[in-house]
């Protein structure tokens, strides 16, 4: 796995082994930063269930301000930490240890906010939903924030989030994975 695009196009980042964390495919996330490439210029960046931290890592490289990552594995806190510090980017971010509960809840208590947040939690729970209800009870996200979605159960997860605060703008497909995308409903 390797940053696409950015000041630190190029890098090859490291992955944690075995199948407990599945990275997002370059292609993916090439797809992904081409939609969002507009909004990372000076944004603050949510990298929840961050895994190896390639998303929030290639939001940096692209421009974004801070990327708080959120990964309750210590393994892969430690990849993350160690990617981070490969493209040199310790004093643009903050890494949260813990379920993505209790991050969250710090994350408000720290007064963060965001303008792009990345959901891309082990497939086959409602890691999704239940995040979106905290963003929102948490009030973690500016006034105009996208919130990309990455899932293998794309009608499973619309039918999940279809009653709360958020509008679906655009749907992508790629292979078996399929990209969310949402905003504050209004």
């Amino acid at each position: 796995m390797r940053v696409i695009s950015g000041k630190a196009r190029g890098t090859k980042l490291d992955t944690l082994e075995g199948i407990a964390t599945r990275p997002t495919l370059d292609r993916v996330k090439e797809a992904l930063f081409n939609i969002v490439q507009f909004d990372l210029e000076g944004s603050n960046v949510l990298d929840l269930f961050a895994g190896s931290g390639s998303l929030g890592i290639e939001a940096l490289s692209r421009g974004a301000n801070f990327v708080a990552f959120c990964d309750n594995s210590y393994k892969a806190a430690d990849i993350i930490k160690k990617n981070i510090k490969k493209v040199r980017f310790e004093d643009k971010s903050k890494l949260y240890i813990s379920n993505f509960e209790n991050a969250l809840e710090k994350m408000k208590k720290d007064n963060l906010s965001f303008d792009i947040i990345f959901l891309d939690p082990p497939y086959k729970t409602d890691y999704i939903k239940e995040s979106l209800e905290l963003i929102e009870k948490f009030e973690l996200m500016k006034k105009d924030a996208k919130i990309v979605l990455e899932t293998d159960e794309k009608d499973r997860i619309i039918t999940q989030i279809e009653n709360l605060e958020f509008d679906i703008y655009d749907v992508r497909k790629y292979g078996r994975v399929s990209l969310i995308f949402l905003k504050r409903k209004g």
